[in-house]
């Protein structure tokens, strides 16, 4: 029987860590600690929720089709919004909106590459990435990282061949939570340009980023649409998750291309979605501002709690928006780990086997921790339960 494009990847982790809990029960007293999905679980603020109850009972625009790449007023903010979060010029027709992040990033794919193209993956690698790659025939090229989960662009220049058609990066970083510098952010931008490639950099998480100011000038470079794609969500931020809201900012020509494949997946975003993002850019950024400190609290929690696991053998490699990327000091392989902490720690977490090669010995010492939705409290009884265990 011929292998199908859905065979040539692995099932998708979190659903799969979830099956993990099936005939496992919690006590009372030690209810399931959940670290596995970088989501929020609280709904959109109620003001929000509001004014989407009210544009879905007053406008018939609601519930129809609207532009393949997403509406004007949508494109209008956003394309404002990022020229000032970056201090730069982008215009409007440059901007698409998509179902969600992952939608993009598989769109662009579609769009810059042939069968049997190659894409170079910084690893521990976003496991959706990886999958798209592999179900679209594309070939993911490995650049391994360090103790600090930076990759190295020289590294990566020696990775490239004829077939190499981006370089993908997601800062702050999924999984590893690291803040890419701005100086290592530019120097791939300018290793792709040079050899006439797409910079992917995907941004999901740019509302908790610690820093203040830009993350980065590519949007000021000359020509930056030329070889800038720039992926964002609006998921995290005003906390969209099931609304399915992403975005792109890159080339107009590029983004005629991607409309091919929007308009063939899901024709158009969904106009409630999409109405939640405006309200949220224009009505809510105290509110943001706001949930941005909280996640930077639960940061510096981790990091006030962090010697009672490095007095374990436990060790940081990085940390940031929502994510704690851990080598753990077991002789037990982290995809074994994951699996027996649920039974015997009420833990659910993802092992770093999901982020990495098959093989790589690297994930098997390693796992993510999505703190987001775990309080000081929380977090305080998270790493309790990891101090005391014995494998």
């Amino acid at each position: 029987m011929p292998r199908t494009r859905t065979a040539s990847t692995f099932a998708p982790p979190v659903m799969e860590a979830r099956r993990w809990l099936d005939g496992v029960e919690f006590p009372e007293d030690r209810p399931l600690i959940n670290v596995s999905q970088a989501a929020p679980v609280d709904p959109p603020p109620l003001a929000l929720r509001q004014a989407m109850a009210e544009f879905a009972i007053s406008e018939d625009a609601a519930h129809l089709y609207g532009p393949v790449l997403g509406n004007t007023n949508l494109r209008d903010e956003l394309a404002g919004q990022i020229s000032a979060h970056y201090d730069a010029k982008v215009h409007p027709d440059q901007v698409a909106i998509t179902s969600g992040c992952n939608q993009a990033f598989s769109a662009v794919i579609s769009a810059i590459t042939d069968q049997d193209d190659e894409v170079i993956l910084p690893t521990p690698w976003y496991f959706n990435h990886k999958m798209w790659l592999d179900m679209a025939g594309v070939r993911a090229v490995d650049l391994p990282t360090g103790d600090d989960l930076l990759p190295d662009p020289d590294a990566a220049r020696a990775l490239l061949t004829d077939k190499t058609r981006a370089i993908a990066l997601v800062t702050p970083n999924n999984p590893g939570g690291v803040e890419y510098p701005a100086d290592l952010v530019l120097a791939f931008y300018q290793l792709c340009r040079d050899a006439g490639i797409r910079f992917i950099v995907d941004e999901t998480y740019r509302d908790f980023d610690s820093r203040s100011g830009p993350p980065h000038d590519l949007f000021q470079q000359p020509g930056w649409e030329k070889t800038l794609v720039h992926l964002y969500s609006f998921s995290k931020a005003y906390r969209l998750t099931g609304h399915r809201v992403g975005a792109i900012a890159t080339d107009v020509a590029l983004l005629a291309e991607i409309e091919k494949f929007l308009d063939t997946v899901a024709i158009c975003p969904g106009q409630i979605g999409q109405f939640a993002a405006l309200w949220g850019m224009k009505n809510l950024p105290e509110w943001l501002a706001g949930e941005r400190q909280e996640i930077l609290d639960r940061r510096a929690a981790i990091q006030e709690l962090l010697p009672v696991l490095t007095y374990k053998g436990w060790r940081l490699l990085g940390l940031g928006a929502y994510f704690a990327y851990f080598e753990h000091p077991f002789d037990t392989p982290s995809d074994e780990l994951a699996r027996r902490l649920v039974p015997e720690a009420g833990v659910l977490l993802l092992p770093g086997t999901m982020f990495t090669p098959t093989g790589d010995p690297a994930g098997k010492r390693q796992v993510r921790i999505a703190f987001a939705n775990l309080d000081r409290t929380g977090l305080g009884q998270l790493f309790d339960r990891l101090r005391t265990l014995s494998f």
